[in-house]
């Protein structure tokens, strides 16, 4: 399973001053036990759970793959909610919420549970990209940031039209990801920004296995049978 690898989470969280990290967009192949090449580029994709999924951190989750290259790949799980608020997450870092809650739902919305790396810390997802001091640019719509300024847009009023907040993001070192793919531990499909935005979080699981053609129910059918 995602492990915090600290080779891959330091290049995300230096200095906001140094350049966004892992914006490389290789294809690289994985040889399996049976000698199979597995070419993968999984930026920009989900990577949905398997029924065989024993993890608790990672069982029943869809995670947007934000990073997949040689170096390894890096992610935010988008269908765990914490007991927290984005307002009360505000008021744990010292940020005043400006605008009004009820012209503005922000507030009210809950805190995603992204991942087991840094999960003391606060990141954002969002669309559109705009200009934050630390981003990792995944497509031309969507960003990934760590600094604190797009929060701060954010409880302005002024920040991304839409935003998806979690502490904690999920990493994988070199071929790890590649590795638990081979051994039937996810499914992958591109990303759908409805689903990453605009789905209710409980919706998101089926609505991702959906991309696939795959019934929901069939698949759960199959793991009570495996």
């Amino acid at each position: 399973m995602a492990k915090q690898t600290k080779s891959l989470h330091t290049n995300l969280h230096d200095d906001a001053t140094q350049s966004a990290p892992m914006t490389s967009r290789h294809k690289f192949q994985v040889k399996s036990e049976d000698d199979n090449n597995l070419e993968l580029n999984l930026t920009n994709h989900f990577l949905i759970a398997m029924p065989s999924m024993m993890d608790p951190v990672f069982g029943g989750t869809v995670i947007y793959l934000c990073e997949h290259s040689p170096r390894g790949a890096m992610g935010m799980v988008i269908n765990r909610p914490i007991e927290l608020t984005v307002a009360g997450l505000f008021d744990r870092i010292d940020l005043k919420l400006e605008i009004i809650p009820d012209s503005h739902p922000i507030g009210k919305r809950p805190v995603i549970f992204g991942g087991p790396v840094q999960d003391d810390r606060g990141f954002v997802l969002h669309t559109p990209v705009g200009a934050y001091s630390s981003s990792l640019k995944v497509t031309d719509e969507i960003a990934f940031t760590t600094s604190r300024d797009v929060l701060e847009a954010v409880a302005a009023g002024d920040g991304p039209e839409q935003v998806l907040i979690s502490v904690g993001y999920a990493g994988w070192g070199a071929g790890q990801l590649e590795q638990e793919i081979l051994a039937n531990g996810w499914l992958t499909v591109a990303a759908d920004a409805r689903i990453l935005f605009d789905l209710p979080l409980e919706e998101r699981f089926a609505a991702a296995i959906k991309l696939l053609g795959i019934d929901p129910l069939m698949l759960a059918a199959e793991a009570g049978h495996a």
